[in-house]
């Protein structure tokens, strides 16, 4: 009987830690993904002001 409680444990113990790791990689992802996400925004942001600065220097120089 004592070998039964000794595999289960064993089988129990390595559910949870399977379990364990299926969410700290869901984790992971989610935080890469968020930091991903965060810098596309930031670089399309720089885009569009890159943009807007060199059209206003187009303009001004435009007439010269």
């Amino acid at each position: 009987m004592e070998s039964w409680l000794q595999v289960a444990t064993i089988v129990g113990a390595n559910l949870g830690l399977f379990l364990w790791a299926v969410r700290q990689s869901r984790s992971d992802y989610l935080h890469c993904q968020r930091s991903i996400e965060t810098f596309k925004d930031a670089m399309l942001k720089e885009s569009k002001d890159f943009h807007g600065r060199l059209c206003a220097i187009e303009e001004r120089n435009k007439g010269k």
